[in-house]
């Protein structure tokens, strides 16, 4: 073995890990947001969690990856310091699978069919299928499924490279005298974890055992112990992510290493201690990719069989090991950075955050109106408090959407970051238009005048009409219902022709006498409110149309909609006129 080989070994493992991140990424753009439905379903059942965390990290391979999003996904109040520690112990089990994969590179046959099932026989095919793929694929999931095809050849080829250079170490003297120090379980638990700890994956340095095994020179005595270790080094990643975050956020780092030190420390004790009395003497037989596997899966699953009743217990030791810095903690960092390592996750985190803001938007400008015919303290202290809190949510999921649009994500990804931004964008402005309106009753409360029995039943036809817009375009949003979206515009424009009437019979009425400048003034402040937030909620739906049709111009939209005589347009409309003007007998 010379310097060459070494060399050969470094960039077998450069490849090992670059084709492990790129089979990941595409795994999770397949997955999208299946991933985040699949949390959004976890509840208080341990069992559920469990498989969840198996079934996601074999969704992403990297169980590294889903306990940086657990640290973010708490750090960011999405989630319960209890709720992640079944997920853990279920990525734990579901890291396992990639041992398997990589175990077939042992098969050793002249068999045609054996041969076939060599990694090194079919990642080529599979590289050629997943390059054509990307290169003729229109569709992003097709040229997803592309790239994990690729992502597994290149992950295999640099087994390959890894095996091939490690071969010559079978005839090192020097090597083999080095490896009675592997003897030594607690050696080995030492060198599992710092390598793991340093390339940052389980499954790559299990690969690169696997690779050296193939040398016969390794022993299941020498693998045990380090096969341990590397599930105590794949703690590091997870202990990285959790600086700067919250006290509950660094105790799933302190769930992680909790976890995965109670079960090397319990496993090495039964195991070595039946050695003693029973003398297993397989300990000393050349162990091979196939035995690691193995190894490495009755671990992590005899490790989650014998802590799994024991989970409140471990979220107590977490909680006990990592004190707050203060009574009140640190403030609750609103969308954590972590969560764009899952881009399609984090997607779907922040349309839930959206519906959120929508529907506190909402809320907050309906009280608004009220204050109009009843003021309230109570009620304004309220409504001024939810505005910050309105502002925060754009700011934040807005930057935090940014962030999100630069990384690399599906077209329907980037479509759906587009509609957020948007959304947003209205609901902040239908916040302030919740402030205005509080103005104008605050004043009206001050002054103790109100406006006329006509100008206040005008007004409640206006208010009715647009309670079921705001209603009709946050059911749209929240469910993506294009059908609802599509009531939206034609409810709009019975809006306008509300609001032009009402201010058409003030006037009159204000040439008559029957009303004063000063409350004709305050009354079209709040008609001119309640206009713009119905252009908003026409906004927010043309956007949900536009882009489930790929495509977004509002005003080219909404001229082909009111010049096309579209019937749909047509019968929506004639019914909320019949429903807010007709039957109201308010005449236009």
């Amino acid at each position: 073995m010379d310097i060459f080989s070494i060399f050969t070994l470094c960039g077998g493992l450069a490849f090992f890990l670059y084709g492990m991140n790129v089979m990941s990424s595409g795994l999770e753009k397949v997955a999208g947001g299946k991933l985040e439905k699949m949390l959004k379903a976890m509840t208080s059942n341990p069992f559920k969690s469990l498989a969840l965390g198996a079934g996601i990290t074999i969704a992403i391979q990297s169980s590294s990856a889903l306990t940086v999003m657990l640290v973010g996904l708490v750090n960011s109040g999405i989630m319960e310091l209890g709720q992640t520690i079944g997920v853990i112990m279920g990525s734990n089990i579901g890291t396992t699978l990639t041992a398997w994969i990589l175990s077939l590179s042992g098969i050793e046959s002249s068999n045609f069919f054996l041969r076939l099932l060599k990694p090194e026989s079919f990642s080529p095919i599979i590289a050629l299928i997943g390059i054509i793929m990307m290169m003729s694929a229109k569709r992003d999931k097709t040229k997803s499924v592309g790239s994990i095809l690729i992502g597994f050849a290149v992950l295999m080829y640099g087994m390959q490279m890894m095996s091939g250079a490690m071969k010559p170490l079978a005839d090192m003297p020097e090597f083999t005298k080095m490896l009675t120090a592997f003897t030594n379980p607690i050696i080995g638990v030492i060198i599992g974890a710092v390598f793991t700890g340093i390339i940052q994956s389980s499954a790559a340095s299990v690969g690169v055992l696997q690779a050296l095994s193939l040398t016969g020179e390794i022993t299941f005595g020498m693998a045990i112990p380090i096969i341990m270790g590397q599930n105590i080094g794949t703690c590091v990643t997870a202990l990285i992510s959790s600086i700067g975050v919250g006290t509950n956020a660094k105790r799933v780092s302190a769930v992680h290493v909790t976890f995965n030190l109670i079960g090397t420390i319990a496993f090495l004790t039964v195991f070595y201690i039946g050695n003693i009395i029973f003398s297993f003497k397989f300990l000393s037989e050349a162990i091979n990719p196939v035995n690691i596997a193995l190894c490495h899966t009755v671990f992590n699953v005899l490790t989650t069989v014998l802590l799994f009743p024991f989970i409140k217990q471990i979220e107590n030791i977490a909680i006990w090991a990592v004190k707050p810095k203060t009574d009140n903690d640190e403030e609750t960092v609103f969308l954590d950075d972590r969560l764009l390592i899952t881009p399609s996750f984090a997607i779907g985190e922040c349309k839930t955050i959206a519906d959120r803001m929508g529907i506190m938007a909402k809320k907050n400008f309906f009280r608004s109106i009220k204050m109009i015919n009843k003021f309230s303290e109570k009620r304004m202290e309220k409504i001024l408090r939810k505005e910050p809190r309105i502002d925060l949510y754009e700011d934040k999921l807005g930057t935090f959407l940014v962030k999100l649009s630069n990384k690399d994500v599906t077209e329907k990804d980037s479509l759906e970051i587009s509609k957020l931004l948007h959304a947003i964008s209205d609901f902040e402005r239908i916040g302030d238009h919740a402030v205005n309106i509080l103005k104008v009753a605050k004043e009206m409360n001050e002054k103790q005048i109100s406006f006329s029995e006509d100008a206040k039943f005008e007004l409640n036809a206006v208010v009715n009409a647009l309670s079921e817009i705001m209603d009709i375009t946050m059911e749209a949003f929240c469910e993506n219902n294009i059908e609802k979206a599509k009531k939206v515009e034609p409810l709009e424009q019975v809006i306008d022709l509300l609001i032009g009437t009402a201010k058409n019979n003030h006037i009159e009425r204000l040439q008559k006498g029957e009303c004063t400048i000063e409350l004709g003034f305050m009354l079209t402040e709040v008609l001119n409110n309640i206009e713009r937030v119905s252009d908003h909620c026409s906004n927010v739906a043309v956007c949900i149309i536009q882009i489930e049709q790929s495509a977004f111009d509002r005003h080219q939209y909404l001229n082909t909609l009111k010049n096309s005589g579209e019937e749909e347009f047509k019968s929506n409309f004639e019914f909320y006129k019949d429903k807010y003007i007709t039957q109201q007998g308010i005449v236009l």
